[in-house]
């Protein structure tokens, strides 16, 4: 399975990316919303973990961009963030983000297991 990891956090997201290759999974990475958009056209990942906060774009914006392009609105993407405000993760769900996970509250095994949960049950939606 490949997994986008969108986040210009480069430690946060190094860190994850460590994990989930040790479970058997591909991770490619963009560090803005606009790299991110166009990665997710051309690799097709199965599941793209999206951070909020970026220094181009809200990770909501990069959201409703996938959602709307028919090449990426079937992938499965879960914002994971350290903005815990309540408005902008009711704006994340709405728009279509499977899960909005705190970063600060998830460990990096924790995040593998959440994963799999969670495109499992994306692809068993579709």
């Amino acid at each position: 399975m490949k997994i986008l990891i969108i986040d210009d956090d480069t430690v946060v997201a190094g860190l994850w990316a460590k994990s989930l290759k040790a479970e058997g999974f591909e991770v490619i990475f963009a560090t803005t919303g606009k790299d991110g958009i166009e990665l997710a056209k051309k690799d097709k990942p199965d599941f793209i973990l999206l951070d909020q906060i970026m220094p181009d774009m809200k990770g909501n914006d990069v959201l409703q961009i996938l959602k709307k392009d028919p090449q990426t609105t079937t992938i499965p993407v879960a914002i994971a963030s350290n903005y815990s405000e309540e408005a902008l993760m009711k704006d994340a769900i709405q728009k279509g983000a499977v899960d909005y996970i705190l970063k600060f509250q998830v460990e990096p095994e924790d995040l593998v297991h959440k994963i799999k949960i969670l495109a499992k049950g994306a692809k068993s939606a579709a």
